[in-house]
């Protein structure tokens, strides 16, 4: 029998870097599992639109390329399935929060130039895009928090580069004032360039900021975060066919 394909919903944009980083993001998704039909749609500014790509596709199961599960998730997917016919498509859950994106995290701050042995003398600020939704801000603290326990980092702080909450200067601001920590990192918890990116890379810049790590993008970990999404979506749906 045939594996249900994976659709992968993103948001979309105006910058072409977006696109480019989902269109890398599948190509790893791909070559961690060759044979999967893996197909892409865009909720806004982009194609092809979920309209356009549900008609082509069999069996498939939507996977929404999320960090949270805020207003996109919650109401946005839920509608444009709806309206391309497709409201019964079973759909994974957001990719947050997972151990995977904590390794991304580190990945992304290893290369570009953060010495990870020295990380108990070092503050990082997960820097997230931000949300009217206080369910999903609530998750990105419980994650740095986690990061900060687990993984032994000297303090990890939170800052947003939209809606309510901290900036990037005032996270750093808070680092520094810390006992222990000798160097700053701003992380950026987004999955691929545009003007929330930009914004946060700008702010890091200003503010003095040690390291800055690029997103998320097309890293592996995030790959394999994807289709394990996939699979728990998909196995549960195969099992009540």
């Amino acid at each position: 029998m045939m594996s249900a394909s994976l659709l992968l919903i993103a948001h979309g944009s105006r910058d072409p870097r977006h696109a480019a980083t989902v269109d890398a993001l599948v190509s790893e998704v791909r070559a961690q599992r060759p044979g999967l039909e893996v197909a892409t749609a865009y909720l806004d500014h982009c194609a092809p639109r979920l309209s356009q790509v549900v008609a082509r596709l069999g069996s498939a199961v939507a996977v929404p390329l999320l960090l949270n599960r805020a207003y996109h998730a919650k109401h946005d997917i839920p509608a444009a399935l709806r309206s391309a016919g497709a409201a019964g498509m079973p759909v994974a859950d957001v990719l947050g929060p997972s151990p995977l994106l904590l390794a991304a995290l580190e990945r992304r701050l290893a290369q570009a130039g953060l010495d990870l042995a020295r990380r108990a003398a070092t503050g990082v600020v997960l820097a997230a895009a931000g949300s009217s939704d206080p369910a999903a801000d609530a998750a990105t603290r419980a994650l740095a928090a986690d990061w900060q326990r687990r993984h032994g980092w000297g303090a990890v702080a939170v800052a947003y580069a939209s809606a309510n909450g901290p900036r990037v200067p005032d996270a750093l601001a808070e680092l520094r004032a810390r006992g222990g920590v000798e160097r700053t990192a701003v992380a950026p918890y987004l999955l691929a360039p545009g003007v929330l990116p930009d914004r946060i890379a700008a702010a890091a810049a200003e503010a003095g900021a040690d390291v800055l790590a690029p997103v998320l993008g097309a890293a592996p970990e995030v790959a394999r975060l994807l289709l394990t999404r996939y699979d728990q979506a998909r196995i549960p749906a195969a099992a009540a066919a």
